[in-house]
């Protein structure tokens, strides 16, 4: 076949193509991008709206509904779910997933701009859209420490650190953590401006119209142009304290008359301590497609350098660097890689040193491709791509093992190198190719998962089949040109002792066992399908978890004091729990966060927003402590903390994959909110007397006490008193209201915002409004009690909404050794018996929800990759009897992992379903080969029973070599930690051992009992 003999007939020529392959693809090993986790990317928005001093109620009306109104109306929305707190709204913004992100990124923007000016009230503090993508992950968490530096200190040099790293190029963003920002405060004296009868709005609007900039125009000089600036922005403090409020008698009042006038830094909402001591966090993320081990070398000397300077009170610590997670992580698999090779190496020993340095010059090769293809779909080197090379070790391999093996045949009956190599190939091309054809069937619809968890587990199928098919190009024209060069003319030789002797064990006990299942097909397939019907009854005793936890050092505290809980009292919670912390040996940083969640430091979890009564802590144990013993600890401290008094304490592991709150999550729709707590309360009992669960969390149960401002309208208007203007005084008051900015030139030009209020301490208290003066139209101050009595009003303390409903969520965790499809099942079928009232309904959240989202569809997709195996063997066989005979093996590969599933105590899983498809393919792959040469051994006038004989005993030594190579290349990923990838390992090696032992017997006895039908020919392989 000319395909065949032009490598070999053009071998100089061959050889520098080779040489060009291994050159590219060893250099992408180093330069291209790499990262712990895959990148996704979900067209998912949160959006913040933070409005202060309105209750969860207020929030609702004034700011979820308007937006859930604009926003609902887009197209492609999937899902609007809302957390509404005390002046704070969370709305997530779910289009579906096919949408373009970047577009509906732009339009989320613009949508919230449009809400501000249209919808939402005045006095919005801050309203964002967050954007959500694999580059604002943080690579590096530092913390700048010091328990006696003065604000401004750490101000300046952590604005100094973030200038300095924000100057490496491969860094994206680096954010400041920890540390309010500065303001001017505007303090004014409510009875000063009584007595001179100066209105509070006349102050504001004098402080603003003071800092307003208005362009002058331009003027015509000669033949120039001149722009004319005019006065501008306030320059200093002093001007700000001289700007004109009134004038009376001649006399000037300037703002420093009836108001005290200093900068500041706003009131805490954020506090962090590294190890207990005061600090300031700085994260940096990293620029998409680069090199995570580049930047950490480039903003390592950054760091030191900056140490250097630092004064003696004040140090920098970094505790968190994603690039040695990385490394680690990338080395194991490396070492593990390694591993593989060196067992794959081993198997090879039968065929011969010569051969088996064919094979071994296969598979750089074939992975070299498979790394190009890898890097050309612009996937990054992370721990899944890792694991295809892997189990795409043991696969590109076979191949190679076949043709050589064959070549070898032809040899040893006679031929030349030449001859052999183009007659030996030639004869199982079409059977190579096959093979290659299922593999990729069987891995294809991986990478077309739907959702999150498809574009997480992409890079893994990309891979094997980039190193398949680099493989299968390898075996049909490297590997005959390198047999011609390579291998030893030796007519009638045997092969090596090992090769020998392994054909004598066959023949011995194979060829035995084979020969007796033959005289009995039927009652052999009874027995087949009685192992399989075993298999299937145990499937349920697996129990079912779709992703498993992280084996990471390192978990989060999660600190939940009482409702309206404020942030020193959190802080004082807080402290409590990092003096447990401290006590343990094992940990070797704890990063506390008080009023606001970790910054992102994993893949699947955000950093949780600004509320006072929230703790988190970011707990990282030494390098060398295993993932049982963090296990421990974990069970430990969750012991020691679970009836806390004054706070809710939960340890919680990181998980792999779809990121989900919590395993079992029942949620409760309708209107009302007595109600739906009625409900909630229910279904926390039934969770706690369901056997399997633990840390129950009903979030709707607590409700909290608001001090409600009542204005006597009809008081307010006989004395000509605005309601709006009492409602902005009490505003001004207690929250502040900025009304200008001042551009510092100390600062570099830093614009602070200048906030009028009244004096006070850090925070207002229930005194604030005693002293409060408000004006009526004709400037006449009276005391604003006189209009407004204050009374307690019971709300909840949050209020969820999902599509424009209201909602509460009942979570649970599941005890170690329960299987979480179990008890899931357990509560949905309790919740089914539950009677709800008339409008009101539930559905479950959590896992639930995530499986259906990842497992959207996969059964259209194996469906697909049934049909696509059928029409791919009756393309080969043309017969649908050689078809049934190969799909037959797939059930015994089932039989194996499902033991093995069973015997190593892992769970069926989104990856071990995805090991059983895989499977699939490596199981018809090694079946086509006998099949195919059973055939061909009719077509040259064998019986059936001869031929079934004779094929199955000869094929029986590549097949085991390549079931060998194959589980050599995933025994390292099935021995590893990480609960990730190892259960994919586990089930293609049970697979392979089952289908191996089991269907060596079962084939040929199919192939007897519904033989296709074969013409014989009389010429072979010219």
């Amino acid at each position: 076949m000319n395909l065949i003999k032009y490598p070999i007939k053009n071998y100089q020529f061959t050889f520098i193509i080779l040489l060009m392959i291994m050159i590219l693809g060893g250099s992408l090993i180093f330069t291209m991008p790499r990262a712990e986790d895959p990148d996704m990317v979900a067209p998912y928005f949160p959006i913040v709206v933070i409005y202060p001093g309105a209750s969860p109620k207020d929030m609702e009306q004034l700011v979820a509904k308007p937006l859930e109104a604009r926003f609902g109306g887009l197209d492609n929305i999937k899902r609007l779910k809302v957390k509404i707190d005390n002046g704070l709204v969370l709305m997530v913004v779910e289009y579906e997933y096919s949408s373009n992100y970047d577009s509906k990124y732009q339009e989320v923007i613009r949508e919230l701009g449009a809400a501000q000016q249209e919808d939402l009230p005045e006095g919005i503090y801050r309203a964002q859209v967050i954007e959500i993508n694999p580059t604002n992950v943080s690579i590096l968490q530092a913390a700048l420490v010091s328990e006696n530096a003065s604000k401004n200190t750490m101000k300046k040099l952590s604005d100094e650190l973030k200038a300095e790293l924000g100057k490496v190029k491969a860094i994206k963003d680096v954010t400041i953590h920890g540390l309010t920002d500065p303001l001017i405060r505007v303090d004014v004296h409510p009875g000063r401006l009584a007595q001179l009868n100066i209105p509070i709005k006349q102050v504001m609007d004098a402080i603003g119209s003071e800092a307003m900039n208005i362009p002058g125009g331009s003027v015509h000089a000669g033949e120039k142009t001149f722009s004319v600036k005019t006065s501008g922005n306030f320059q200093s403090i002093d001007e700000i304290k001289k700007t004109i409020i009134s004038s009376a008698d001649g006399k000037n009042i300037t703002l420093e008359d009836v108001a005290d006038v200093y900068q500041d830094f706003a009131p805490e909402t954020h506090i962090t301590r590294l190890n207990g001591y005061k600090g300031i966090i700085i994260t940096a993320t990293q620029k998409k497609g680069i090199n995570i081990s580049d930047t950490q070398q480039e903003y390592q000397k950054v760091i030191e350098e900056f140490k250097a300077k630092l004064p003696a009170n004040v140090d920098l610590v970094v505790n968190f660097e994603q690039a040695d997670n990385v490394q680690g992580r990338l080395s194991s698999l490396g070492i593990d890689f390694l591993i593989a090779i060196g067992l794959v190496l081993i198997t090879l020993l039968p065929l011969g040193y010569r051969a088996s340095f064919v094979v071994m010059i296969a598979i750089p090769l074939s992975l070299a491709i498979g790394i190009i293809i890898l890097n050309a779909a612009g996937l990054s080197l992370n721990q899944l791509s890792i694991v295809g090379f892997v189990v795409a070790l043991g696969l590109v391999v076979d191949d190679s093992i076949v043709v050589v093996e064959n070549i070898e045949r032809w040899i040893r009956e006679g031929y030349t190198k030449h001859e052999a190599a183009i007659k030996g190939t030639k004869q199982i091309l079409y059977a190579v190719i096959g093979c290659t054809a299922t593999l990729i069937v069987a891995f294809l619809p991986l990478m077309f998962l739907p959702e999150m968890a498809g574009q997480f587990i992409r890079s893994l199928p990309v891979a094997v089949i980039g190193s398949v098919v680099g493989s299968m190009f390898v075996a049909l024209l490297v590997v005959p040109l390198l047999a011609t060069k390579i291998l030893k003319h030796e007519k009638g030789e045997g092969g090596n002792f090992i090769l020998k002797g392994l054909q004598k064990v066959i023949h011995l006990t194979y060829a035995v066992w084979l020969d007796k299942a033959l005289k009995k097909p039927v009652m052999t397939v009874i027995i087949a399908a009685i192992i399989f019907g075993g298999a299937l009854l145990m499937i349920p005793k697996l129990g079912f978890q779709l992703f498993p936890s992280s084996e990471k050092p390192m978990f989060m505290v999660e600190i939940t004091p009482p409702p309206q809980s404020n942030i020193y009292h959190s802080d004082s919670i807080s402290k409590i729990i990092e003096k447990d912390l401290s006590e343990v040996d094992e940990i070797k940083y704890y990063t506390t966060n008080v009023g606001k969640g970790n910054p992102r430091i994993y893949y699947n979890i955000d950093q949780a927003s600004e509320k006072e009564d929230f703790a988190q802590i970011f707990v990282q144990l030494q390098d060398n402590v295993k993932a049982s013993e963090k296990l421990k600890i974990m069970e430990e401290l969750r012991l020691k903390w679970l009836n806390f008094m004054g706070a809710r304490v939960e340890v919680r592991n990181f998980e792999q994959g779809v990121p989900i709150l919590s395993p079992v999550e029942v949620r409760l729709f309708g209107d009302n909110i007595d109600t739906l707590q009625m409900l909630a309360e229910r279904v926390e009992k039934l969770l706690e007397n369901t056997e399997g669960t633990q840390d129950v969390n009903n979030r709707s149960r607590f409700t909290k006490m608001d001090l409600k401002v009542d204005v006597n309208r009809y008081k307010a208007l006989a004395f000509g008193v605005p309601t709006a203007l009492i409602d902005r005084t009490i505003r001004m008051a207690i929250s502040g209201l900025d009304v200008a900015s001042f551009s510092n030139p100390e600062a570099g030009g830093e614009d602070l915002p200048i906030r009028v209020s009244v004096p006070r301490g850090d925070y207002a208290d229930l005194h604030i409004l005693d002293n409060i003066f408000v004006d009526n139209v004709k400037g006449m101050s009276f005391p604003i009690n006189q209009f407004v009595t204050l009374n307690l009003e019971a709300s909840p303390a949050s209020i969820n909404r999902i599509d424009q409903q209201r909602v509460v969520y009942v979570n649970s965790f599941v005890q170690k050794n329960y299987s979480n499809s179990t008890v899931i099942n357990d509560v949905e079928k309790q919740m089914q018996k539950m009677n709800m009232p008339h409008g009101y309904h539930f559905e479950m959240g959590g896992e639930v929800e995530s499986k259906q989202e990842s497992f959207g569809g996969f059964g259209t997709i194996v469906i697909i990759t049934a049909f696509l195996f059928i029409a791919i063997l009756v393309l080969e066989f043309k017969t649908l009897k050689s078809t049934l005979i190969v799909l037959s093996v797939i059930p015994l590969g089932i039989v194996g992992a499902v033991v093995a599933l069973w015997i190593t105590g892992h769970p069926l899983s989104f990856v071990s379903t995805i090991g059983l498809v895989a499977l699939a393919g490596i199981e018809v792959k090694n079946t086509i080969l006998l099949v195919d040469f059973t055939n061909q051994l009719r077509e040259e006038g064998m019986d059936i029973t001869e031929a079934a004989e004779k094929a199955s005993e000869i094929r029986f030594l590549p097949i085991i070599l390549t079931t060998l190579t194959a589980i050599g290349g995933l025994l390292p990923i099935a021995w590893s930690s990480n609960p990730m990838i190892s259960p994919l390992a586990v089930v293609i090696i049970g697979g392979l051992i089952s289908s191996t032992l089991l269907s060596r017997i079962v084939t040929p006895v199919v192939y007897k009992l519904i033989p296709p039908k074969i013409e014989k020919k009389t010429e072979i392989y010219e």
